[in-house]
């Protein structure tokens, strides 16, 4: 893999994690979580439901695509999901004028459609935002469930059904904040949000489960800080073999087996 493009990647793996880290335990202390089928954060049936929405979510896109060729109704989802992940980062932050900021935030990615650089801020806060209040809301078997239906769905929607490639053209094509890019001088490479928000969910949820076992700093962090670099490393082996065929794969599956399998190992070994 270039140089440039592993620094890249590396660069925005850690910002996007540690600031969702950061969020998680402020949301944690706040005791703020989201409520999906019911309040019990081990119930499987949420993370069901959440994997249903996404199934919806992407029906609704690709029928947007179809019949709003210009990308207006992709702006509209690109809008709300800024504002409210923005807001939501900003709220643990600064939350008299989390709202303020959230609103200039859309404003400056709209003023500077094309500049990958603020698309790119606006990607990683908008995952950390969604990954950090999942990550507290459910309990780790339905994040695990959640997670191994993804990457089956991602491997589906990309080699199957290909419709990940047809919703892919239009967000690269408009800059939308769906993808981060990581420019070099041979190619712009486009990383979906996907993955680097289901580390952060899975590292949330351990984190939310340390300090609720009554675990002290840095040792709630230990467990989650090992899923996350186990994560990383499925995301450069996947970008790297993407790199060498020039071929679009999805990251996700192998994020998850290495993240469930250390996470396997880990309680094994270091039950909390």
């Amino acid at each position: 893999m270039q140089k440039t493009l592993l620094i890249q990647l590396i660069t925005i793996f850690l910002i996007t994690q540690i600031l969702g880290i950061f969020v998680s335990l402020n949301l944690i202390q706040t005791e703020l979580k989201v409520e999906l089928v019911n309040e019990n954060a081990n119930d499987v049936s949420n993370s069901l439901f959440l994997f249903a929405q996404i199934l919806i979510m992407t029906g609704v896109m690709l029928l947007g695509i179809k019949l709003f060729k210009k990308g207006f109704f992709l702006r509209i989802l690109e809008g709300l999901a800024i504002l409210f992940s923005s807001y939501l980062v900003f709220w643990t932050i600064i939350p008299d004028l989390a709202f303020m900021f959230s609103v200039l935030l859309l404003g400056l990615k709209n003023f500077m459609q094309d500049n990958f650089f603020v698309k790119n801020i606006v990607s990683i806060l908008a995952v950390t935002g969604v990954g950090s209040l999942l990550g507290v809301s459910l309990g780790i078997i339905p994040v695990i469930v959640f997670l191994v239906l993804l990457a089956v769905y991602d491997l589906i929607a990309v080699f199957v059904t290909k419709h990940m490639l047809v919703l892919a053209k239009p967000v690269i094509e408009k800059n939308l904040a769906f993808t981060v890019t990581m420019p070099t001088k041979e190619h712009a490479y486009q990383l979906g949000t996907g993955d680097l928000v289901i580390p952060l969910v899975f590292a949330s949820s351990l984190l939310n489960e340390g300090k609720s076992a009554g675990l002290l700093f840095p040792n709630f962090l230990i467990f989650p800080v090992i899923i996350l670099l186990a994560s990383l490393i499925g995301l450069i082996v996947t970008l790297e073999i993407a790199e060498k065929y020039q071929k679009p794969l999805p990251a996700l599956p192998l994020q998850v087996v290495l993240m469930i399998v250390v996470w396997f190992s880990y309680k094994i070994l270091v039950p909390i």
